[in-house]
């Protein structure tokens, strides 16, 4: 407790001790050691410390040698020299004030007659100059001690020991409150090495660092890297608990005239939302899924990975990636590999389509699953407007292949993604969605929890920021581009959350249902893409080109509504709805086709797929979907 106090006094001190005295206590400093370097070069020079009454003698030229000290430092302003921006150019000021000292000496002691050999000048200038530095560097080190005893100290490890890190270090030891640990580096290269007084670590050794080094946050130092890339560290990091900071590019840096430490940003994916970010626990949730043996379909997808992640945390006894795509397979099989051997999660990737029975049925056998989270789907609505029949057939028949397989294998749960444009569709894309939430509604209506028939339910989300498909991708690669952005219509809304929040709120969701639950997610208030866009322009330093403002950097263009796109997205077809234990988390309550109504609508799309027909695929649309005649009235889209 006493040394605490002695360091806050000691901190109190050096903090409010004026500028003046501090510069006049480094003059004092380069007189006083002065005479003490002559001493020592005395004694180097001669093997032996000189007699007292020799030095006696000296004092006239001691006085001269130190009053000409104190002025050559205050004319060349050494003194005025910060000690922890004393580097080259401050070492070569000190040179040249001890190459006028020494020569002083050597004509002092020409002009007293003693004539010393003129190594004892030389040996006097060396000697003074390694000690003017070194007591800048002990004092430097001292002061660093009293502020590295502040609690509010700011400890980082700089990710990225290029050309931006290192200034980035330069910069962070101008400021007390910050203390760069160590880089972490990728480059193999540079592992072990040290750079800017810092050694260079792999970033497989950061948790080791944060628990050894105490490390309270990241920066990241790599402009160069995209945006893809670094948000994939960003998520990495956050997931070990650590604040991750970003820095910009040489280019936003230039000409704004802030400092370099201030112009550290966090890595924000959800800052458009215009609203706070969810919780980031899963109240009820996890423990749904520890030790169980859980499949994910459409595991490469960007809601499928989210939820792979999130899952892997949660710990079950085993996660099966099913995914279509071989080279979306390969990745989230790597991306999620290291993490989930910390974990104790056994991984297994399985390649294979949802819509094939056979495969499917051998999967859930074969890996005993539990839980089935059903997130395959085609869901770009310009395409499956385009080309129906394979839409409806991984969609639809999909959908109803991997439940009806999961029902017959008795799995615990089936949780189905679905969509807002399944909600009163204007597309072909939400109707296909419609008719798979009305296939899990006929077999949770049909299935007994209570008697260990599987609990069937759905969770109905809009837009997810960064997924594919989604309008920031597209605005930042047209931004990137130079513009023009291009917006269909000035006043199209769309409900939006982050990939994390829709992935976390799905497994609570899943965790919840009793059977035949439909949960609907509260997205907050819808956005208008227009001012989304405005908003990433003025985001990324761009001012919006317009009639009024010729002079501007990026236009906004207007395309008009694509075939089958709402203005305004809806997330209820119905009144009802009620409250569930998670604030966020709707249950809706909607009608739905009987059972013979839905055999007879699967048996009319396969026989449509079966026979690639457009036409037919739409007529069933216009006959089982709400709103469907609509849909079934418009002509197919050609490719554009």
């Amino acid at each position: 407790m006493r040394l605490h106090v002695s360091n806050d006094l000691l901190l109190k001190i050096v903090a409010d001790l004026p500028r003046p005295i501090k510069q006049a206590t480094i003059v004092a400093l380069d007189i006083a050691l002065l005479p003490i370097a002559m001493v020592l070069a005395l004694a180097l020079q001669q093997n032996r410390f000189p007699p007292a009454e020799g030095l006696l003698e000296l004092w006239m030229g001691f006085v001269i040698l130190m009053t000409i000290a104190g002025l050559l430092s205050v004319v060349l302003g050494i003194h005025k020299v910060q000690l922890k921006a004393y580097e080259t150019r401050a070492l070569g000021m000190t040179a040249a004030h001890v190459l006028v000292i020494g020569l002083a000496a050597a004509i002092i002691d020409g002009l007293s007659g003693r004539e010393s050999p003129i190594s004892t000048a030389i040996i006097f200038a060396f000697v003074y100059f390694g000690m003017c530095a070194s007591s800048r560097y002990l004092l430097l080190k001292l002061l660093r001690w009293i502020y590295d005893k502040q609690e509010d100290q700011v400890r980082v490890l700089i990710y990225g020991a290029g050309r931006m890190g290192q200034q980035l270090v330069a910069a962070l030891k101008t400021d007390d409150t910050i203390v760069p640990i160590a880089f972490v580096d990728d480059s193999k290269r540079l592992h072990s090495t040290i750079v800017k007084g810092l050694t260079v670590y792999s970033s497989a050794s950061i948790s080791t660092l944060v628990s050894e080094k105490k490390v309270d946050r990241v920066l990241l130092a790599m402009p160069s890297q995209t945006r893809a890339r670094l948000a994939q560290i960003s998520a990495k990091l956050e997931g070990m608990g650590l604040t991750v900071e970003s820095l910009p590019s040489f280019s936003q840096l230039a000409g704004n005239g802030a400092k370099l430490v201030e112009q550290l940003r966090p890595v924000q994916p959800g800052q458009f939302l215009g609203r706070p970010p969810l919780d980031s626990e899963l109240p009820g949730g996890s423990e749904t899924y520890a030790g169980r043996s859980i499949l994910v379909t459409g595991a490469g997808g960007s809601i499928g990975s989210e939820l792979c992640k999130q899952l892997v945390l949660c710990k079950p006894r085993r996660l099966v990636l099913m995914e279509i795509s071989e080279l979306a397979l390969y990745n989230i099989n790597n991306e999620l590999a290291e993490l989930a051997r910390h974990q104790g999660v056994e991984l297994i990737p399985s390649l294979g389509s949802v819509t094939d029975a056979p495969i499917v049925r051998r999967v859930l056998s074969q890996h005993s699953v539990d839980v089935v989270i059903h997130a395959a789907a085609y869901k770009h609505v310009p395409i499956v407007e385009r080309d129906p029949v394979p839409g409806f057939a991984n969609n639809v028949l999909g959908t109803h292949t991997l439940a009806t397989a999961a029902a017959e294998a008795q799995v615990a749960r089936f949780i189905l993604i679905s969509t807002d444009k399944a909600v009163r569709p204007k597309n072909m894309m939400g109707a296909s969605k419609r008719l798979a939430e009305m296939v899990i509604q006929d077999l949770a209506k049909r299935a007994n929890p209570e008697a260990g028939d599987t609990i069937f339910s759905m969770v109905r989300f809009g837009n997810v920021i960064g997924s594919s498909g989604s309008v920031i991708p597209l605005f930042e690669e047209q931004i990137a581009r130079g513009g023009p952005v291009t917006v269909t219509h000035p006043d199209v809304t769309r409900f939006f959350m982050t990939i994390a929040e829709a992935a976390r709120l799905v497994l609570v969701a899943g965790s919840l249902a009793k059977g035949g639950d439909l949960f609907v997610l509260d997205m907050g208030e819808p956005i208008r893409i227009y001012d989304l866009a405005q908003q990433m322009i003025a985001a990324a330093g761009y001012e919006q080109r317009t009639k009024d403002n010729p002079g501007g950097d990026i236009e906004i263009q207007l395309t008009g509504l694509r075939p089958g796109e709402k203005l305004f997205e809806e997330l209820l077809i119905g009144e009802g709805q009620t409250s569930t234990p998670h604030p966020k988390i709707l249950q809706a309550r909607e009608a739905h086709l009987s059972e013979i109504e839905v055999a007879a609508c699967i048996k009319a799309i396969r026989a449509a797929v079966a026979e690639a027909d457009d036409d037919a695929i739409r007529k069933i649309v216009s006959r089982w979907v709400e709103s469907g005649k609509r849909i079934g009235s418009l002509q197919s889209i050609p490719a554009s």
